[in-house]
């Protein structure tokens, strides 16, 4: 009998000590993780782990999804969703397998925790083992993609982002700057241990993400249940090609 087991990770803030002074304040994403635990339990899921705002940290939410893979085998289902920021850092690798060069990122509260990590992760999992991930997040390298010049950059500062109502889940682009230039060392040796996708293998796991928005849109994020349909997917979406899977191929 197939498993099925899932984590839920939902950030309200990140540390301003790591962000350049800036909290990142959200109100719903929390109750996001809540209301994908419930779903999960009512699919027959085991919501192993709930991860919440300072719980959510980047070696929390790593051994969470490491010990997933110990435990699951062929055939076996890991459904993983996030509610919070995203952002981007540079792409250190710079091998063609980010078109903007840049690499995106969920803001965890100490540390932004960057696509190729992810990447690494879901080679710890046994072959035949399937994976959702569900991320209501965004980054601020397209938030204004497709946007005409004269449209105004909501996300160009912290001051302008906060003003919104509902804010974005966008990382304003100051502190965008400002975090990966405090950090670079820091952010460069994790791309640095991690292989780009020309370095690794599919080892046989199925895998969908499914995100919020387009990548030329914001997602909103004072609003509970605020995941959407995307038409483009952006978190590791480049990552592995998907085969076509119907509805009973996901099923538990």
């Amino acid at each position: 009998m197939p498993r099925g087991i899932s984590l839920h990770v939902g950030l309200n803030k990140v540390d301003p000590a790591h962000y350049d002074g800036w909290d990142g304040a959200l109100v719903a994403c929390e109750f996001d993780a809540d209301a994908m635990k419930a779903i999960a339990e009512t699919a027959g899921f085991e919501p192993r782990t709930q991860l919440l705002t300072e719980a959510a940290t980047a070696a929390a939410v790593t051994a969470a999804i490491e010990g997933m893979a110990q435990e699951l085998g062929a055939g076996d289902f890991f459904f993983l969703t996030y509610s919070g920021h995203g952002g981007q850092v540079p792409d250190a690798h710079q091998n063609g397998d980010e078109p903007d060069r840049s690499d995106e990122t969920w803001l965890l509260y100490d540390r932004q925790l960057v696509d190729d990590e992810l990447y690494a992760l879901w080679a710890k999992f046994q072959p035949g083992v399937r994976i959702f991930v569900l991320s209501d997040s965004c980054h601020s390298g397209s938030v204004t993609k497709a946007i005409a010049a004269e449209v105004p950059d909501v996300v160009a500062s912290r001051e302008t982002a906060d003003a919104q109502s509902p804010r974005y889940r966008a990382m304003p682009r100051d502190v965008m700057i400002a975090t990966y230039r405090s950090n670079k060392a820091a952010y460069d040796e994790i791309q640095a241990s991690t292989p780009g996708t020309e370095l690794a293998a599919d080892g046989g796991v199925g895998f969908v993400v499914m995100s919020a928005l387009s990548s030329g849109n914001s997602s909103f994020g004072d609003r509970a249940g605020s995941v959407r349909p995307r038409r483009k997917l952006s978190l590791c979406h480049r990552r592995w090609p998907l085969p076509s899977r119907t509805a009973a191929d996901l099923a538990l």
